[in-house]
């Protein structure tokens, strides 16, 4: 599991990948997005419901708690569905409708699980983001968060580092021992340009002086997102 904003993470990521994955599909559909939310709010509720605010998630979300929220985990593979079968990484955020303030974001880079079971199980983990455990997501929350899934295809080695479009490539870059990403969301949040990018993604994720992605030893992966939401957690 990958947070979204760590000081430094590492990560080795395999270069050739030999099953197919999201990308090399069809392209989500309406009912596929739809399937894919619902499930990412089952998983996250069915892991609320597991506390001691049971009643109160139940209640917000309007179910019962052991209604279908509290179901995610018995949800079976949809096998006849090429899309949510094939490989992919992916993240889940959490934010505050009104303020837009984070509450949690982590994820999967490596594309190894079905979209469908990787969305489930990183809805769950979303509430775990080591960054908030001073103020960690509760069953009260649940009417004032929206909820939004980033699907990700597989990086592939940039000609050089300069080599994404901000706005619509995700950026991935290994430094030694090192590593670190942005989605192409927060080009998008910022309005950084690539050489701004490449600055704070070393400063802030690889811990190494903003210039480092201009040395011969970083390597640049890039990965392209879909984006499913931001919708309530609870409808």
């Amino acid at each position: 599991m990958l947070v979204c904003l760590p000081a430094r993470v590492h990560y080795k990521y395999p270069l050739s990948l030999p099953h197919v994955t999201i990308f090399d599909a069809v392209p989500l559909s309406q009912a596929q997005r739809v399937f894919l939310l619902n499930l990412a709010r089952a998983a996250l509720l069915e892991k609320l419901m597991r506390g001691d605010g049971a009643a109160e998630a139940a209640a917000a979300a309007g179910v019962a708690a052991t209604g279908d929220a509290a179901k995610a985990s018995e949800v079976d593979a949809p096998t006849s569905d090429p899309a949510l079968v094939a490989s992919a990484g992916c993240f889940v955020s959490l934010h505050e409708k009104q303020t837009h303030r984070l509450r949690g974001c982590v994820g999967r880079l490596d594309p190894e699980l079905p979209l469908w079971r990787v969305v489930r199980e990183t809805a769950a983990d979303v509430l775990r983001d080591p960054r908030f455990t001073d103020m960690p997501v509760t069953a009260a929350d649940v009417t004032i968060l929206e909820l939004e899934i980033s699907v990700l295809s597989p990086p592939r080695q940039a000609v050089s580092p300069l080599d994404f479009e901000p706005v619509t490539d995700g950026i991935y870059l290994i430094h030694g021992s090192r590593s670190g990403f942005f989605l192409p969301q927060v080009a998008r949040d910022t309005g950084w340009s690539k050489q701004q990018l490449l600055n704070r993604l070393c400063e802030e994720k690889l811990g190494l002086p903003h210039d480092a992605w201009q040395k011969a030893e970083a390597k640049l992966f890039t990965f392209k997102v879909e984006v499913i939401g931001p919708e309530p957690v609870s409808e």
